[in-house]
């Protein structure tokens, strides 16, 4: 089993303005120490030689992630490096009119170890398609994030995706949640 780390949409103004004033500044901390424990599994999985693939968001001009904005450049504690595979994408699937699977295929990938950010959108939708084309997926429990959500704050987004994900299935491919403390390459 090959495995490759999966980060999507880790971008400057992922959720920026995403959260009320009060929220906000709450947000944008848990939305911090996200970045640090993926960028730990990034360094982990450079050191192990395995694939890193960061999945990055294209908006259309008026989107706070825009291209070629700010907003829309990958956060640079995790920025990619020469042998990073780096992903461009225009909705909640990383795979959808993407050369993800061809990018995982050539390195014989067959297991993702996936964080990132919306856990509700891009995450959710990327994690049940990867699952469904066969791959098994490990979803980084304390790696993903998103901003509050109607009556839903971020925690509880957060924990209902990991409790949801867990043992999602399809044919033999199944998603584990796992703390990134427990994740290894």
């Amino acid at each position: 089993m090959s495995k490759a780390l999966l980060i999507i949409d880790v971008q400057n103004a992922i959720l920026s303005g995403k959260g009320t004033p009060e929220r906000q500044p709450h947000i944008d901390a848990a939305l911090n120490e996200t970045v640090a424990r993926l960028r730990g599994l990034q360094q982990e999985a450079r050191l192990a030689g395995v694939p890193v693939v960061l999945v990055q968001h294209d908006g259309t001009p008026e989107h706070r992630l825009a291209i070629g904005t700010h907003g829309w450049a990958i956060r640079h504690e995790i920025a990619p490096l020469e042998n990073d595979i780096v992903v461009h994408k225009k909705s909640c699937d990383s795979f959808f009119e993407t050369d993800l699977a061809e990018r995982l295929d050539e390195r014989s990938v067959t297991h993702l170890v996936v964080g990132g950010c919306m856990s509700q959108f891009c995450v959710d939708t990327t994690v049940r398609r990867a699952v469904s084309l066969g791959y098994d997926v490990t979803l980084v429990a304390d790696g993903h994030m998103t901003s509050d959500s109607g009556s839903l704050t971020f925690p509880e987004i957060v924990a209902h995706h990991n409790e949801t994900l867990d043992g999602f299935d399809a044919s033999m491919a199944k998603v584990e949640v796992l703390a990134a403390a427990e994740i290894t390459f």
